[in-house]
């Protein structure tokens, strides 16, 4: 990540500045121990390139009979590079599954 780094998650909040989003990282993961990007398809123009693909994790690595808490969905991902590192990552992704989850699991 660049310092200046700028991330744009699916519902239009934005992080910016590289230990920020070190710090934002780590409290997702505390949410989602598993989260995975897999990687269907890459597109690049110049320093833009599009990702496309799912998304996928396990609310806190709980698992359950029935894997409730686990969500997948189709995402895509559009990365500005400068200098060779990440300056601006966007997600573009239907998140309502996860945060139902979130919502089921807390009450």
């Amino acid at each position: 990540m660049t310092d200046d780094h700028r991330l744009v998650d699916a519902n239009g909040n934005e992080v910016v500045g590289k230990e920020k989003m070190r710090i934002a990282w780590t409290a997702y993961f505390q949410v989602f121990p598993n989260y995975r990007i897999e990687v269907t398809d890459i597109f690049q123009n110049g320093d833009t390139i599009a990702v496309f693909g799912f998304a996928s994790g396990t609310y806190k690595g709980m698992k359950t009979d029935r894997n409730e808490n686990r969500w997948q969905l189709p995402a895509a991902w559009r990365a500005i590079v400068e200098n060779d590192k990440i300056k601006s990552w966007q997600v573009c992704a239907d998140t309502r599954i996860p945060f139902r989850i979130i919502d089921r699991c807390e009450k």
